[in-house]
């Protein structure tokens, strides 16, 4: 396999999502120019070390941003998970203690800025799962997983975390804390690549795959007929509203976004700009507004991002910067009071080499330096 072939292999696993590297510009209309209360602030980076991406990103405060990924891409052995810590004017490597090393690290939650948990692969084949605190993360080691499982996504809640993924091509929750760990494997196969608030998103392979917590057990949620569909991340305001992210696979080069909205009966299907717009990540601020970041092939050099009030979508677009060829951004994280958005994920420049991105903006009356 060449070089570039194996970076376009990557690109796969990196996005969560299908043919990345078989997708084509197409034409499309300027989006509404964005809303005067917001604006991009910075693009920046936490300076991973060459060939890197960044994952996931968690906002508590302004001092107090997490973010998770992994460095040296392309090589199998130097390949690691990372954990990096913004403190309001610096980011910070923040160690994991343990000698087997992580992998891609892919999720982020947190109880309390002090009990901080990420998720991922290990160098084992055993999935990783981390657990602490700007001094450092110490690997945890549930005794239900095994070799061949997969996790994706994680949610922490007082006393109890969720961690969603696969096994054994169906979908797997791993729920517990401390020394008491369940696992469960829905009904369906497939696999959970996020969850929050008790909904897991994800997809059999074929439709798009929602499940949620009932009495204790996680049960498959009736969905609109889409095949081909897929969903990558989950965001719940209340059991009444949440909205769920990802898109619709129709065939090589050709992926349109599909967003679902939940009103506490049942899912429907929303209608966003950009008909060829990815969409890998969504945040909301509890209060119905949602931004959802991913790529958008035909302008891929600028960072892309949906905000949907209710029905209402715009697009909200950051500048290109020199030697970019194209900017994906895999997460976003809303920080409740300060009204600031933070997205993270990747830039490819005109050599082929991916350099980790960071993405805020603001208020135009807030400061967002990073």
């Amino acid at each position: 396999m060449t070089r570039r072939s194996q970076r376009r292999a990557i690109s796969l696993i990196l996005a969560t999502s299908v043919a990345w590297s078989q997708v084509t510009p197409a034409a499309h209309a300027d989006p509404r120019r964005p809303s005067n209360l917001e604006a991009w602030q910075q693009s920046t980076s936490v300076r991973l070390q060459t060939d890197a991406s960044l994952s996931d990103v968690l906002a508590i405060s302004p001092s107090d941003v997490w973010a998770v990924g992994q460095q040296e891409i392309w090589d199998v052995w130097k390949n690691r998970g990372t954990i990096r810590h913004w403190n309001g004017s610096a980011w910070a490597e923040v160690p994991v203690r343990d000698a087997t090393a992580a992998g891609n690290l892919r999720g982020l939650a947190a109880v309390t800025p002090s009990d901080v948990w990420a998720v991922g692969d290990g160098h084992d084949g055993v999935p990783y799962l981390a657990h602490g605190d700007t001094a450092g993360f110490d690997r945890v080691r549930p005794p239900v997983l095994r070799a061949g499982d997969w996790l994706g996504g994680i949610d922490a809640r007082s006393g109890k975390v969720v961690a969603v993924g696969s096994r054994d091509k169906q979908g797997l929750v791993l729920t517990g804390e401390g020394n008491s760990w369940t696992v469960q494997e829905v009904e369906e196969d497939g696999a959970l690549y996020a969850v929050a608030g008790g909904f897991a998103v994800g997809d059999t392979g074929e439709e798009p795959l929602i499940v949620h917590n009932s009495g204790g057990a996680w049960k498959t949620m009736p969905l609109p007929s889409i095949p081909g569909g897929y969903l990558r991340d989950v965001q719940v305001d209340n059991s009444k509203r949440a909205m769920a992210v990802g898109g619709i696979y129709r065939g090589p080069g050709d992926i349109s976004p599909l967003v679902l909205t939940w009103n506490g009966k049942r899912w429907r299907r929303q209608q966003v700009p950009e008909s060829d717009a990815r969409l890998y990540g969504v945040t909301g601020d509890g209060k119905g507004r949602y931004w959802m970041v991913g790529y958008d092939p035909s302008r891929e050099a600028e960072p892309f991002m949906i905000r949907c009030e209710k029905a209402d979508c715009e697009v909200i677009r950051g500048a290109t910067q020199r030697g970019r060829s194209s900017v994906r951004l895999q997460a976003v994280a809303y920080l409740a009071g300060k009204g600031t958005v933070w997205a993270v994920g990747h830039a490819v420049d005109t050599a082929d080499r991916y350099t980790d991105v960071v993405e805020t903006f603001a208020p135009k009356s807030t400061t967002a330096k990073s």
